[in-house]
């Protein structure tokens, strides 16, 4: 289980149940979409169990037996998968040959993006927090930049004198500008997050976007839901590089409920290696 939150939903109050993905098994229904014994993935909340009226924005999507994890639909099979897939071959559009730089690539979907670029034949710059992580991805990426110990703008300078392709933008703020002082002829710039300024009083403030103009480059936003007609194709082709091995689950992963609130403080303290979620043994959903 997750701590994703749902779009557009207001504020929680006290004593309410806190949002978050989950994976369940239907343990009885009445609803003709759903069978007992169908495992699923969706809008659990934090419980161990769910009566749902399975409404639109639960959204709740089937787990194809494959062989894999279940835990893996929290993962690189689930939303956190098909961000990476979407923002990066979607929205990125690589080529063989393409520098890559991706920020928080060593959170839940830069662990993704990173290897997705490699798949695809591009030389990866993987930016992370301390040296731990970067030790962590460094078998996925040409190099890494640890932006706690280390100028990022400087080691780009150094890493790309030609400037970067694709710029996946997991942080926004200073790395974000940064990456635009550094782009290629035709670069292509992904914003998927900006985790670095969720608890900032005020937004901040690009100076440098025309950089864009000069460098002949795109700056493009995405939202996961908008590709929702495509999630299975996302899902077969994110399952096939995980059973042939080109793609290797990064998962942070918490055992029992009494865990999930640490778990969450983890992941806003940048404390994980990939996806973060609980596994509480038992979480059963009834449609």
């Amino acid at each position: 289980m997750s701590g994703e939150p749902i779009a557009g939903e207001a504020a929680l109050a006290i004593g309410d149940v806190i949002h978050g993905r989950g994976v369940a098994e239907v343990i009885e229904s009445k609803h003709a979409d759903f069978d007992i014994g169908d495992m699923l993935h969706g809008q659990i909340g934090w419980q161990e169990y769910k009566i749902s009226r399975a409404t639109p924005g639960e959204r709740f999507i089937k787990i194809q037996a494959r062989g894999l994890s279940y835990g893996l639909s929290l993962g690189p099979l689930g939303m956190t998968g098909y961000s990476a897939y979407f923002g990066f071959v979607a929205n990125g559009e690589p080529k063989a040959g393409d520098t890559v730089v991706v920020s928080a690539a060593a959170g839940g979907v830069g662990s993704i993006v990173i290897q997705l670029a490699k798949i695809h034949g591009c030389r990866v710059i993987g930016i992370a927090g301390g040296s731990k992580k970067c030790a962590a991805i460094a078998k996925y990426c040409d190099a890494t930049i640890d932006y706690k110990n280390q100028s990022v703008d400087e080691q780009l300078r150094e890493l790309l004198p030609q400037g970067l392709d694709i710029y996946f933008d997991n942080v926004g703020g200073d790395t974000l500008s940064a990456c635009l002082d550094n782009l290629a002829r035709d670069a292509r710039v992904v914003l998927c997050g900006s985790i670095s300024e969720y608890t900032l009083d005020q937004p901040y403030g690009l100076r440098n976007y025309t950089k864009l103009r000069r460098a002949n480059a795109s700056m493009r936003g995405f939202f996961v839901y908008n590709h929702e007609a495509q999630f299975e194709q996302a899902e077969q082709a994110l399952a096939n590089w995980l059973i042939n091995g080109e793609l290797e689950p990064v998962v942070d992963v918490s055992l029992g409920f009494e865990s999930m609130p640490s778990s969450l403080a983890r992941l806003y303290s940048h404390k994980n290696i990939g996806s973060a979620y609980c596994d509480l043994q038992v979480c059963e959903a009834s449609t």
